[in-house]
């Protein structure tokens, strides 16, 4: 039967038992963390084989009784040997410390380190004892980590600007799709103008200037001229009224594009600004920038504004998500179950605990299952087959940079469904400071 041979002692400890001498040696051998103990100087008693190892030793030998300031560069070693130095002196240990190693080729690592003082039997401090994890790679992870959440967000950020830049777009367009029937209908109007007969008439009475008399009571063509002159002014203040009608929608088309235009420019110069803001002009803003979709799509629009304090917000990012919330509920109502009554409601109003006022869209569309309702703010998710599931996504992330939140509620398919911004109230002081 075969035995064990007891591990050499790694600690100078006479009175230590056989059964203590060979668990320490066990442990040090075996534990995959850097396990050391040293003595006043800071030179290593003992250390475990994963220090072994990662100092690139053949054994413990090479390093017992040396330092830090062997294995390690000045960087690194100076505020080591202070740490445990301070330690001893204080009796206080240092726990999950964040260290930056860096050895004498240049290689950079990081640990977590735990450092405790080392007593004698007597309780007297005499070195200190530690132990180190690498953690060199569940930090790059985790920094990888962070960049792809910061991509993520960056690119959720981008695609809810460019929501609102097609959103403007689409708006204009449609604004645009105006004017050009306004201009086709001043064209058609122009070229069956009855202008041509007046110079007809011009002419023949240039013709008789010198029986003029004669000819407008004896001449049977005469005899019609007033007749035809009263049906010309007739038709001429006809055709003035409608003409000027169309200019009256030509021009009001033009300065909505113009105030779209002007609005999306306003908005995009605040950029990063938090500021006190009255939310129903948000909400008023988020309507103008619409309403040429929604009047083509024959969304009946209705406003619920209660009286509530100022929001602390960013312009930007509220007209980004009002707007997702607005084409949203478009959609669902054009997917609806009443075609023939689509209705579209903007409210705004205190939110019950004081501290934040809430901005919602409700339509009587399409509804929303209860299964998607944990999911809909979820990156990529969507249900539309043309969707990305960025919109409410970026929405949300965007509520969340101004201290507010993005919520849904709807009581089913077919129920249609509310979307609510909840933003903060903005503090005296910070009204004080933008008069």
């Amino acid at each position: 039967m075969s035995t064990i041979a007891p591990a050499p002692p790694l600690i100078a400890a006479p009175s230590a038992s056989l059964l203590e001498r060979t668990l320490v040696a066990a442990f040090l051998e075996n534990f995959p963390d850097k396990i050391y103990f040293k003595d006043r100087r800071s030179n290593f008693l003992a250390v475990s084989a994963s220090v072994v190892r990662s100092f690139g030793c053949v054994d413990g030998s090479e390093i017992i009784s040396k330092s830090d300031f062997d294995f390690f560069s000045e960087e690194h070693a100076r505020p080591a040997f202070e740490d445990e130095q301070r330690i001893m002196l204080t009796g206080r240990p240092i726990l999950g410390k964040l260290e930056r190693e860096v050895w004498p080729d240049g290689r950079i690592t990081l640990v977590i380190s735990n450092k405790l003082p080392l007593r004698d039997d007597e309780g007297e401090i005499v070195g200190t004892f530690g132990l180190s994890r690498d953690v060199t790679e569940s930090k790059r992870l985790e920094a990888a980590l962070e960049k792809a959440q910061s991509d993520l967000v960056e690119a959720s950020r981008q695609a809810g600007m460019a929501e609102v830049a097609t959103g403007v777009l689409h708006n204009v367009g449609n604004v645009l799709n105006s004017v050009n029937v306004a201009a086709s209908f001043l064209s058609t109007g122009l070229r069956a103008s009855k202008v041509g007969t007046l110079g007809q008439l011009a002419g023949l009475l240039h013709e008789h200037r010198a029986d003029l008399g004669a000819f407008l009571t004896a001449d049977p063509k005469g005899r019609r001229v007033p007749e035809l002159v009263a049906a010309l002014a007739q038709n001429f203040a006809e055709e003035q009224a409608r003409l000027l009608r169309e200019l009256a929608s030509l021009q009001e088309n033009i300065d909505h594009i113009k105030d779209i235009v002007t609005m999306q420019q306003s908005y995009a110069t605040m950029v990063g600004i938090l500021e006190p803001i009255p939310a129903e002009s948000l909400v008023s803003d988020a309507i103008r920038m619409n309403a040429a979709a929604l009047s083509r799509h024959d969304v009946r629009v209705l406003r619920d504004y209660r009286p509530a304090p100022m929001v602390l917000a960013e312009r930007g990012k509220v007209l980004q998500i009002l707007i997702n919330f607005i084409r949203n509920a478009k959609q669902a109502c054009d997917d609806g179950p009443n075609p023939g009554d689509k209705v579209m409601t903007l409210c705004v109003a205190p939110a019950t605990d004081g501290r934040h006022v809430r901005l919602s869209v409700t339509d009587n569309g399409i509804g929303i299952p209860a299964e998607n309702l944990t999911r809909i703010f979820n990156h990529g998710f969507t249900t539309r087959a043309t969707g990305h599931g960025f919109g409410l996504h970026s929405s949300a992330n965007a509520a969340k940079e101004m201290k507010g939140a993005l919520t849904v509620h709807s009581a089913g398919p077919g129920q249609g469904a509310t979307f609510t911004l909840e933003l903060p109230v903005a503090s005296v002081q910070a009204i004080a400071a933008s008069l």
